[in-house]
């Protein structure tokens, strides 16, 4: 295949390709207005890709089926069933409910964009694979984020994906895809291509295709070729003298010209074709039939190239079929769909029948309505979010009763915030409350547009919506009054508004919630009487909810409130335990959005446990999730988990760069991670010695308002920079509070971590043995970090007492300890401690081999340590087995080993 130009954009493709046939995956969108090569360059591509010898799966969006769940993905991907058994059970089940082979259960959108990404990747195992998408403006929703999902993964394989996208005025986001605009061809290029098809067109006829084509190769063919360039070529004819249209309305103005001057009977049959244009050929000629034509009729556009027939029609150019449809009047396009809705079977067709049904409605019908609340249930089974929404939006607008309308409209709200489009579904949560005075109805609204404010605003805005929805059905509707408590608590205490936690409490307090909310309820006060300063009623029934029974289909909600609650009352051990459970099982049935939230919970249990590689690939996965769902303030979470992580790890100006994007915003949207983050950076004035600095800022963490959350645990951080800084009386306050909290509590890391600020502020006589009780619980119980700042602080004490061999020895084992971390200026502060009894402070550093790796480095190799297989550890971890193994070998060289027995024994 020959292109006139393109020189630029071809070698792009032929780089893609060959990057690909090398094992190193890419993609690239092409976007442009129609006519102006897209396709041409997609053809190109599969003419390089299947001379060397790539195998080519390709797909188009078609617009009649845009609201069809999956429709995309069905006509890439159901070719190749025959390869599900060898994908992870449950990718396979999800694709096989969102195709209709299988029925049971809900087909969950993660777990098909996971297969999605693992049928691909094993198509790519028999040979390098080229995978197009043309039209993406018209695919489905649910197909563009599974083929989205997969081409952000692909790091290893041998796969190039192609996109080609129109340019509208709404753009179609590619995100995480390099994309490339096309422009209209250069002059020379232009005329070249121009001549080539219309020889003999006059010089001025030529020129002026030229000039008003804009180099858009589709216009410069058919206006070249046209009868208007005919009559443009006589100067005596004004009919020709057309005005200087846009490229795309001057071709579709050209085939409309084509079309009027066919026969009634073809443009009535062209018209049947346009509307349903995925139908099969059947289908098609049956509907011709049934309004008194034949399939004849087609023959004249089939001989002026409008359409071409195999098993299906398909027209010479999406504009082709623009204007057929716009421009036959209303009551025949309403009669073509009402025609498909009685030739389409209610078993087989049931989805188009409705649609179909729909189109031919012009005013209220309940009966369209009903069928299109099977269209919208079916979508739901499939896992298509933006189908759901479509079908009951519609069903709403059909709707004759306004209390039905209502629930419909509610359901398509509620349906597209779960495909992401939270401007769609707040406009209709606001749709909804002015339809209805039901309390329910109005709750789920309201609760909508708490879930959208969540993300557009902050979760405090989140908490007052749901408060107002949880107080309507309060009396009313038990189960739904729990859920919506439990969303209004959380986002308060994301939020840091503890006053709202409050009237959440005083709302649970005076209610009886189902037995199996009963311990989520009791633990959520528990927060209320924690952030209250009334630790000693808030750890029973926080510690209690970890081992409640589950109940009722809200496992995850109990899991995740009991570890978050763990983690404010020093369980962290616990936390992480149980949280690697829960994001394994988060992960082993698709369910993604929960994946940013356990992965927040687990980096912080990992941060304070003094696992900071492990937190650091948690940190790193929660914000590449949080992106891939447009969840901006999970992802502000973890970048300030982030802030404390390279805080402690002495990359101050990567802390500071990060604390100076993230924390204004973080302080709005996840308040209490933006606390974490500035508490991170008044500990790096710490260990760098900047003792005044630091208790500035740590003392406005300390009072500020997540002081009786996890923040509690910057107070002996604070106690150490007024002691060292020559301010103990600023220590005093915090201390008594911490204490309250510690003894409350009465775990052994916070015994320690108290007993440690006691020997800070203690004289002599009492100091040495609060230091040595102190360390002995951080030995057992407090990770290597907190032990590690026990032992510099007891060194430091000894050191001043002229206790030279013991300062000796806590001081270089505190070294030695940090080095591992990676924690380099806590290290050179405990350095320098040794310096002063004459060693040397320049020993090289040995860090943890851990440390070397990239977080998804780690969590690849944690995996393997633990015996999984690369195809068992792509499924945790949604990439290919390949990009699993891509990982692996850049990791052993880092950690000195060379197979999975010797990995295994050093992770352990």
């Amino acid at each position: 295949m020959h292109l006139v130009g393109r020189d630029a954009e071809q070698a792009r493709l032929r780089r893609l390709l060959a990057d690909a046939r090398e094992g190193r995956s890419g993609a690239l969108g092409l976007r442009g207005a129609p006519g102006i090569g897209k396709s041409a360059l997609l053809d190109r591509a599969v003419s390089i890709a299947e001379a060397a010898g790539m195998r080519v799966v390709r797909a188009a969006g078609i617009e009649s089926d845009h609201e069809l769940a999956y429709g995309g993905l069905h006509q890439l991907l159901f070719p190749h069933m025959d390869r599900l058994d060898a994908l992870p059970t449950p990718q396979a089940s999800a694709l096989r409910r969102a195709f209709g082979l299988a029925e049971g259960g809900d087909a969950n959108r993660f777990l098909i964009s996971a297969g999605t990404l693992s049928l691909l990747a094993q198509l790519a195992e028999d040979a390098p694979l080229l995978c197009l998408l043309d039209d993406l403006q018209w695919l489905d929703q649910g197909s563009a984020e599974a083929l989205l999902f997969a081409t952000r993964r692909f790091v290893a394989d041998p796969i190039a994906v192609l996109f080609a996208v129109r340019e509208t005025s709404a753009p179609f986001v590619l995100a995480g895809v390099e994309v490339m605009d096309l422009s209209g061809l250069a002059a020379s290029d232009a005329a070249r291509l121009l001549d080539g098809h219309a020889p003999q067109l006059a010089e001025r006829v030529r020129t002026r295709v030229v000039a008003e084509s804009g180099g858009n190769p589709l216009a410069l063919i058919e206006l070249g070729t046209s009868r208007l360039a005919a009559r443009d070529a006589d100067e005596s004819d004004p009919a020709g003298q057309v005005g200087p249209l846009p490229v795309t309305r001057r071709v579709q103005e050209t085939y409309r010209h084509q079309i009027v001057e066919l026969p009634a009977a073809t443009q009535r049959a062209l018209l049947v074709a346009a509307a349903d244009t995925a139908a099969p050929l059947a289908v098609i000629l049956h509907v011709i039939e049934s309004l008194g034509g034949a399939a004849g009729d087609l023959a004249p556009a089939e001989r002026d190239r409008l359409v071409r027939i195999d098993s299906r029609i398909t027209f010479r150019h999406p504009l082709v079929r623009a204007a057929v449809y716009q421009d036959a009047p209303l009551h025949r396009r309403i009669e073509v769909h009402r025609a498909y809705a009685e030739a389409l079977r209610a078993d087989a067709d049931a989805d188009r029948r409705a649609w179909h049904l729909a189109a031919a409605t012009t005013r209220p019908d309940e009966a369209a309505a009903t069928e299109l609340d099977g269209v919208a249930e079916r979508a739901w089974h499939r896992g298509g979010a933006m189908a759901v929404c479509a079908a009951y939006e519609r069903a709403g607008r059909l709707s004759a009763d306004r209390e039905l309308k209502a629930r419909r409209i509610a359901r398509a709200g509620q349906a597209a915030f779960d495909a992401g489009r939270a401007d769609r579904a707040a406009r209709l949560a606001a749709e909804t409350l002015a339809l209805t005075a039901d309390t329910g109805v109005r709750a789920d609204a309201i609760y909508i547009r708490g879930a959208v404010e969540y993300e557009r605003t902050s979760p405090r805005a989140d908490a007052e919506l749901t408060l107002e929805a949880a107080a309507l059905v309060r009396d009313t509707d038990p189960e739904r009054a729990a859920l919506t408590l439990y969303e209004a608590a959380h986002a308060a205490r994301h939020g840091a508004a503890h006053d709202l936690l409050e009237r959440a409490a005083d709302l649970l307090r005076g209610f009886t919630p189902p037995q199996h909310w009963a311990p989520v309820v009791a633990a959520l006060l528990g927060w209320a009487e924690l952030f209250a300063g009334r630790p000693e009623p808030a750890v029973g029934p926080m510690r209690a909810l970890r081992t409640a029974a589950p109940g009722g289909g809200h496992d995850l909600m109990r899991r995740i409130t009991a570890a978050i609650g763990g983690l404010m009352i020093a369980d962290e051990d616990a936390v992480a335990a149980e949280t690697e459970e829960m994001l394994a099982v988060v992960r082993a049935t698709g369910a993604l959005g929960w994946v940013p939230y356990t992965l927040n919970v687990l980096a912080v249990a990992r941060l304070l446990r003094g696992e900071f590689a492990d937190a650091r690939a948690c940190a790193a996965e929660g914000v590449a999730v949080s992106d891939e769902l447009a969840n901006r303030t999970e992802s502000l979470a973890h970048r300030s988990v982030e802030v404390w992580l390279h805080a402690v790890s002495g990359d101050e100006a990567r802390a500071r760069a990060l604390a100076e994007e993230v924390l204004p915003r973080a302080r709005d949207r996840h308040r209490v991670n933006a606390e974490i983050a500035a508490w991170g950076l008044g500990m790096l004035d710490l260990s760098a010695r900047r003792f005044g600095d630091a208790c500035d800022r740590l003392d406005q963490v300390s009072r500020g308002p997540a002081r009786r959350d996890l923040l509690v645990r910057a107070v002996p951080d604070l106690i150490e920079a007024a002691v060292r800084g020559g301010t103990p009386e600023r220590a005093r306050g915090p201390l008594a509070g911490f204490r309250n909290w510690a003894e409350h509590v009465d775990r052994p890391v916070a015994t320690g971590l108290l007993l440690r600020c006691r020997a800070l502020l203690a004289d002599d006589g009492a100091a040495d043995a609060l230091y040595t009780e102190a360390l002995r619980l951080h030995e057992r119980h407090g990770g290597p970090y907190e032990q590690a700042r026990t032992r510099l602080v007891y060194g430091e004490w000894l050191r001043r007492r002229r206790r030279r061999a013991e300062a000796r020895g806590h001081l270089a084992t505190a070294v030695s300890a940090f080095e591992r971390l990676g924690a380099r200026l806590w290290a050179e502060r405990a350095r320098g401690e040794l310096a002063a009894f004459g060693e040397r402070g320049d020993e090289p550093r040995h860090s943890g081999p851990l440390t070397l790796l990239t977080p998804q480095e780690l969590q690849v190799v944690r995996l393997a340590a633990d015996g999984r297989t690369n195809k068992e550890i792509a499924a945790q971890l949604f990439l290919s087995p390949r990009t699993v193994g891509h990982h692996l070998y850049k990791a052993y060289p880092k950690l000195g080993v060379t197979g999975r027995a010797e990995l295994a024994r050093l992770v352990r």
